[in-house]
């Protein structure tokens, strides 16, 4: 067969093509052999494990705990411990009303046994007298298992079998709107009409130079009888107002009507901490409910222990010299200006025997009760002075380890962003910041209905800082209120 030129060249290109791929074939087999040959490769390596960025933390662990109150850490039972002074004694038997007051705990020990001694000794009953524990540590105080540098702690043997008073503990940790929640619902299940709340950071005694004496217990308890009366704030047109809560020196000490309260649902328990009585307050106003302010006795607000609690039963002795009233030394405190009985040797029981058998009782309103006062005032100014008011809460750091351990600095973090978001809520609650919120024409059902009235950002710190100074404001206005009908320290 006779192929032609034109043909040729046609099948030219196929030549060419298939000469090209013989070449590629044949160059990839001589790499192939060339290279030594790879079994199996292994995969890339994974990532490396993660590795967390620590903060440079230095942490040392406080001492444990100077004793405050010797006596107690010795006794066996009440009847070691010295007697309430006479004239502070409550009736018995009991009155007829009911004196339920409850204290709140969460840290620091030694504020809570000064605040409970200060109460028995000014005559409030121990039965009456309820501890909160609102720890969050469920049974541990109970079965003895925190230690003194745990913030946490609590000597419930003491308080129970040793002071007499009562212990209820909160199912977790409360917020102080939660808490009052709680007081005000132990109330309801318990049918009382009105009870007695104190903060744990105060002191308290007795008018030991005013006349007719009678009593902090006493005087509360008329207080009682007052609001029982049928013509208790009725006005001369026959209108009788209700009230709503007794202020003792603001709120340190307080009786609250539980029918009222509950019927203006409460706390608000949004806002957990520092704005929230600023709230309650304010509604009571809002629904023309009274808030008198009444007296009792001294409260003081203090950051600090008295070096040793034995002062307040006001024994003088007979036989053996005693300090006089010393503020209990700081825990971040290396000077001595406040050492003082709290470092003494714990006596033995027979130590507390002979102490009672060689002591006798102070008379009334006598110099030592001048430096009683005159040291728990300073206390209370120190308190003042110090820029961080609350430092008291912080000043134990131990307990790792411990059942319910929580870092102590963490937990002092997540409680002040807790108080901010608390400050912030209330803010939009009612669209005013600060605590004048019956003041600029808010009134009952503005709640989350009213715009801000503010139309700029204050820089961080200083709506807290604000607030904390409204509130301050307000309790010495009281304060002032109360010096044109009693004796008090002067502001």
């Amino acid at each position: 067969m006779t192929i032609s030129l034109r043909s040729r060249w046609a099948f030219l290109p196929l030549v060419l093509a298939l000469g090209a791929v013989s070449l590629y074939f044949l160059r990839l087999s001589i790499n192939r052999e060339a290279q030594p040959t790879l079994q199996h490769a292994p995969d890339p390596d994974p990532d490396p494990p993660k590795v967390p960025v620590y903060k440079d933390i230095h942490r040392e662990i406080a001492p444990p705990l100077p004793e405050y109150f010797p006596l107690a850490a010795e006794a066996q039972s009440p009847s070691d411990l010295p007697p309430v002074p006479s004239w502070n004694r409550p009736p018995d038997p009991h009155v007829p009303e009911q004196t339920r007051l409850y204290i709140g705990f969460t840290r620091f020990w030694p504020l809570l046994q000064q605040v409970v001694v200060s109460y028995i000794t000014a005559g409030w009953p121990p039965e009456d007298i309820y501890v909160v524990e609102n720890t969050g540590t469920m049974d541990a105080n109970k079965r003895g298992l925190l230690t003194t540098q745990n913030p946490f702690y609590l000597d419930y043997h003491r308080l129970t079998k040793i002071l007499g008073v009562n212990i209820i503990s909160t199912p977790s940790l409360q917020t102080f709107a939660q808490l009052q929640s709680f007081y005000l619902s132990e109330a309801i299940n318990k049918n009382l009409t009105y009870y007695f709340w104190s903060h744990m950071d105060v002191a308290v005694h007795s008018h030991e130079d005013k006349e007719p004496f009678k009593s902090l217990y006493m005087r509360a308890v008329d207080v009682i009888r007052e609001t029982q009366s049928p013509d208790y704030l009725r006005n001369d047109e026959g209108v009788q107002r209700k009230w709503g809560i007794q202020f003792f020196a603001y709120d340190w000490l307080s009786m609250v009507n539980v029918e009222t309260f509950a019927s203006l649902g409460g706390w608000d328990t949004m806002v957990g901490y520092y704005g929230t009585d600023c709230d309650m307050y304010s509604r009571l106003s809002m629904n023309d409910v009274a808030q008198p302010v009444q007296d009792a006795g001294m409260v003081y607000d203090v950051t600090n222990s008295l070096g040793d609690l034995e002062v307040l039963y006001r024994r003088r002795p007979t036989t053996q010299k005693k300090e006089e009233p010393a503020a209990g030394k700081r825990d971040d405190d290396t000077s001595d200006r406040n050492a003082g009985s709290s470092n003494s040797t714990v006596p033995t029981t027979s130590t507390n025997k002979a102490y009672l058998d060689s002591t006798e009782e102070d008379s009334i309103g006598s110099e030592a009760f001048k430096k009683l006062a005159a040291t728990l005032e300073q206390i209370q100014q120190d308190k003042r002075d110090d820029k961080d008011r609350n430092s008291w809460q912080s000043r134990q750091n131990g307990g790792e380890g411990e059942p319910y351990y929580y870092d102590p600095d963490g937990f002092e973090k997540a409680l002040q962003m807790t108080i901010g978001v608390g400050a912030k809520i209330n803010e939009e609650k009612w669209g005013h910041r600060g605590c004048d919120i019956g003041a600029v024409g808010l009134k009952e059902g503005d709640q989350w209905r009213v715009e801000h009235d503010w139309t700029f950002d204050d820089p961080p710190g200083k709506k807290m800082k604000m607030k904390m100074k409204m509130k301050m404001k307000m309790k010495m206005k009281m304060k002032m209120k109360m010096k044109t009908r009693r004796w008090f320290p002067s502001f």
